[in-house]
């Protein structure tokens, strides 16, 4: 399986694209596992703390919607 991000070759991904950043996120309001999300290893990383910060930040809800 390709990685989501790779094959758009998007290099980085910022924490103010809620929309991007929602596709990988689960209902519940989880991150979603590499297995699931389908992404590489860096791009999951990079994924994680995006969300994280955009939680932080308030872009994004902590729970679901």
């Amino acid at each position: 399986m390709e990685c989501y991000l790779c094959k758009r070759n998007i290099n980085e991904i910022d924490y103010r694209e809620t929309a991007t950043l929602k596709r990988f996120i689960s209902g519940l309001g989880k991150i979603r596992k590499r297995t699931k999300s389908g992404l590489c290893a860096t791009h999951q990383r990079s994924v994680a703390k995006n969300v994280k910060r955009a939680r932080h930040l308030g872009l994004l809800s902590a729970t679901s919607k």
